[in-house]
């Protein structure tokens, strides 16, 4: 079976939902599938390159910027419009993304959704004069729902069916500002009709979505995240002195300054001992005076030498560095709707400490690797953060019984398996 991801770039950093793909693109390769990503807005930044071309960009985004700014931009021709795909000046303006208001955010999002009814259908149409050139696939995974305005011209076009995987759609459409909040809402639900079918990646996503799009739970089939396990390993000792340890976007919403929160009242409170906290991941410019700001508390408290932050770093330096975690804690603030890091983490034998809400419950009762604490509270977080540093024990039974649940049930080809019975699933529907 051919299978064409649609995934959007991010164009300097690593992102959770592009490492889920990459990691399903090689899955379903040693399953025998033909599969291959398209990168949509800006280049993707991968793990593991090999076979994947991330710098193969459609629909770049400074062109559909531009196009939804200004008429006169849609009228630009082919040569300008390729000139201004180029991987290296896409990057370059990935740079200054923070730059753009919610409000061009906003509306962006609904030109996207729009399709080619919306102002950037000049781009979708490069796009599908593009998948003709390469040979139409059996079936196309869009990464997300707000490319939702892909599926009715690449369904009319290709006459494949469109699948899309649902994660994390809610939390970017409810940080946008009205109108377009609510626009946008109603725009995922009417172009739902255009998809064959769901994957939501957790079934707490699955409720959220199928309440905020209107969609029954026979259109949606919950395919969990894998991880490339034999990239984790477990380390042969414990860190000495303890690690506690982060690994995710390096921003406020993923609960950065929670556990810092957490890690100052363990040192108030005289539990904190010798431990130190490394914290790595991916960052942008504004992410980073974030990071600076929570550095300079921890001088402030005269731990500044217990801090180290590593950013954008490698596949194998990210698993040296999570081997090298005594206990990870990502306390979200939002409604996670999986968290990969859980996955590494106990692929590495490392128990996890992670609110009790949203996808990270149902993820770490899955995997049975590690414990929850009360969401937004640092306090409950250093409660649980010390047992765990004066447990060894119940650490190491953690950590084990995480990784065998990795090992199990979580990894890439895990996940290949479910994504493509649901492929074919869509091939086989009447619509297509």
């Amino acid at each position: 079976m051919k299978t064409l991801l649609l995934t959007p770039g991010t164009g300097n950093f690593h992102c959770g939902s592009c490492l889920h793909d990459e990691a399903l693109v090689r899955g379903l390769r040693k399953l025998g599938h033909d599969a291959a990503i398209n990168a949509l807005y800006l280049p993707l930044v991968l793990d593991d390159a090999e076979g994947i071309n991330g710098d193969q960009v459609s629909m770049g985004g400074i062109g559909m910027y531009l196009q939804v700014k200004s008429a006169l931009f849609r009228w630009l021709p082919g040569a300008t419009m390729r000139w201004l795909d180029r991987p290296s000046l896409l990057r370059k303006a990935s740079n200054r993304a923070d730059m753009t208001s919610p409000q061009e955010l906003g509306r962006m999002t609904e030109q996207m959704l729009l399709g080619q009814h919306g102002k950037t259908r000049l781009e979708i149409d490069r796009l599908i004069n593009h998948l003709r050139q390469e040979g139409a696939p059996d079936t196309v995974l869009l990464n997300n729902a707000l490319l939702l305005g892909l599926a009715e011209p690449i369904f009319k076009a290709m006459g494949c069916p469109v699948v899309c995987t649902l994660q994390g759609e809610d939390t970017f459409i409810d940080s946008l500002p009205e109108p377009w909040r609510t626009r946008v809402w109603h725009l995922l639900s009417d172009k739902a009709k255009d998809v064959e079918l769901f994957l939501p990646v957790s079934r707490y996503h699955a409720d959220v979505m199928a309440d905020r799009m209107g969609l029954s739970f026979e259109r949606m089939q919950v395919v969990y995240n894998g991880i490339e396990a034999e990239h984790y390993k477990p380390q042969d000792t414990p860190p000495d002195p303890p690690v506690i340890g982060y690994f995710a976007r390096l921003c406020e919403n993923k609960g950065l300054g929670t556990l810092v929160d957490a890690f100052l009242r363990l040192h108030e409170r005289g539990q904190l001992g010798q431990a130190r906290l490394h914290l790595a991941g991916a960052a942008s410019p504004k992410d980073m005076r974030y990071v600076d700001q929570q550095h300079q508390r921890l001088a402030d408290a005269g731990l500044a030498d217990r801090m180290l932050i590593e950013t954008n770093v490698s596949l194998q330096d990210k698993a040296h560095l999570l081997r090298g975690m005594t206990v990870l804690s990502v306390p979200a603030t939002y409604g996670e709707s999986f968290g990969l890091y859980v996955l590494e983490a106990n692929a590495c034998g490392v128990p996890v400490v992670e609110p009790d809400h949203a996808g990270l419950a149902e993820v770490v009762a899955l995997t049975g690797g590690g414990i929850l604490c009360d969401p937004d509270d640092p306090a409950s977080l250093a409660d649980r953060l010390a047992q765990l540093l004066d447990d060894p024990a119940r650490r190491d039974a953690l950590g084990q019984a995480g990784r065998t649940a990795v090992l199990e049930r979580f990894t890439a080809e895990h996940m290949a398996k479910n994504v493509a019975n649901a492929l074919e699933t869509a091939c086989l529907a009447p619509s297509a």
